[in-house]
């Protein structure tokens, strides 16, 4: 304690109120998303079946989640190695079928997520949700921009089907649901028509937002991305159509941007503004991208610190927060909670910056004092304050909780087969 104490009186040197700013992360919700926890392979598939649809996961590590039982365990571990408020965050594949209930993705119901609903009441969770546009005989390779129109409706009735879940979830666990669309359409190469696809697919969001929600508890999203695998000459949701689309239906949807989807010189730091700028809201999924690779671990780095700056300046509540990363060449439990941990670090130095202070010396020109405010906080007792944090989260500090996962591997996940 006495630690903190010292830290804390650090940061009010500097106008920052460490209390203030603890309390603060304790009530911002992060989804943490169930597809790191089994290569998103998902339930309503062959497992032994390669991934498609742009989506490709590298690594053999053991102890794959193999049902949902399992998954659910994984998750309750790193619940307990995680703090602040999370939330989940599920894809339509993980809908649990059992007693002969199985469905297609075009003919999904809420209680094929019931289970994942007690899941969330049980540990005072909310819950996000994806419609699930790859890995299925029904990618003709396209889904909502096909020419062929019975795969276009499969995939549209796919959907509505999600929106009535969305529904379903925002109303049991009684807080917001933000549905992310997002489809690996596009070529592998040069192709002969780039706006047809574009306007099929745009005409394919338009019939799914038909079905009714209330925009104040179901959040549609539309996500771009800049290429994919097999899609690298052209891909249809280019940030240009995705952020187009959300701008004319602003009433019906928000925009999201994920760090991994953009050229290797952009970065979403700086884009947060620009769109809130014009949205009431917007969504973010937090990544590493590596070259042509969208979905590293998320590491306390600078551009994820740098996101974090921008949220807490623009706005916490404007941003609809959640991770999307998969990684099999290291320990899957493991790969969530540092990743989870890191963008929570990152929310916590964002937040212990003196933000009514640096924009003054940038209003007032002072750039030379601005550089040097900007770099001596790069030094501040950070560590402390993360310490106190997860602390009073009543979770393990740094140093004190991978010896807990690696007990879970081999008394767990070494024994599960493949």
């Amino acid at each position: 304690m006495n630690g903190y104490k010292k830290a804390k009186e650090r940061y009010a040197e500097v106008s920052v109120d460490t209390e203030k700013a603890i309390e603060t992360l304790k009530n911002v919700s992060v989804s943490l998303h169930c597809w790191q926890g089994d290569d998103v392979r998902g339930f309503d598939t062959d497992p032994s079946k390669p991934l498609t649809g742009g989506i490709q996961t590298t690594g053999n590590y053991l102890g794959r989640a193999g049902n949902y039982q399992q998954l659910m365990d994984d998750i309750d571990l790193v619940l307990k190695l995680i703090p602040g408020k999370p939330k989940m965050n599920l894809h339509a594949s993980y809908a649990i079928f059992e007693d002969g209930n199985w469905a297609d993705r075009n003919k999904l119901q809420p209680k094929h997520f019931e289970k994942w609903v007690n899941f969330c009441k049980e540990r005072g969770l909310g819950c996000d949700f994806n419609p699930t546009f790859f890995s299925h005989k029904k990618c003709d390779p396209l889904t909502l921009s096909s020419a062929n129109e019975e795969t276009r409706k499969f995939w549209i009735d796919h959907g509505k089907a999600c929106i009535r879940v969305s529904n379903y979830l925002a109303q049991e666990l009684n807080d917001t649901c933000v549905m992310n669309i997002w489809t690996g359409d596009g070529l592998k190469d040069i192709p002969g028509d780039r706006l047809g696809p574009r306007v099929r697919y745009k005409e394919s969001l338009d019939e799914i937002l038909k079905e009714p929600y209330d925009f104040n508890k179901v959040k549609p999203c539309i996500e771009s991305k800049v290429f994919g695998i097999g899609v690298e000459a052209y891909t249809t949701g280019s940030a240009e159509f995705a952020l187009s689309y959300a701008a004319f239906n602003k009433d019906k949807c928000i925009p999201l941007m994920d760090n991994g989807h953009y050229h290797p010189t952009e970065v979403v730091s700086d884009k947060i503004s620009a769109l809130l700028t014009f949205f009431d809201e917007i969504a973010l999924h937090i990544t590493r991208p590596i070259r042509w690779d969208s979905d590293h671990v998320v590491l306390f780095d600078d551009e994820t610190k740098e996101i974090a700056r921008e949220i807490v300046r623009c706005g916490i509540d404007k941003v609809n927060i959640a991770l999307d990363y998969f990684d099999a060449s290291i320990n899957r439990v493991a790969a969530w909670v540092i990743g989870y941990r890191n963008v929570q670090k990152a929310l916590l130095y964002g937040l212990l910056q003196p933000i009514e202070q640096l924009k003054k010396l940038q209003e007032e020109q002072k750039f030379t004092e601005l550089m040097v405010k900007q770099e001596e906080l790069k030094t501040m007792p950070f560590n402390e304050i993360w310490d106190e944090y997860c602390n009073r989260c009543n979770v393990p500090k740094d140093g004190q909780w991978f010896e807990i996962v690696e007990e879970y591997e081999r008394k767990v996940l070494s024994k599960r087969t493949q």
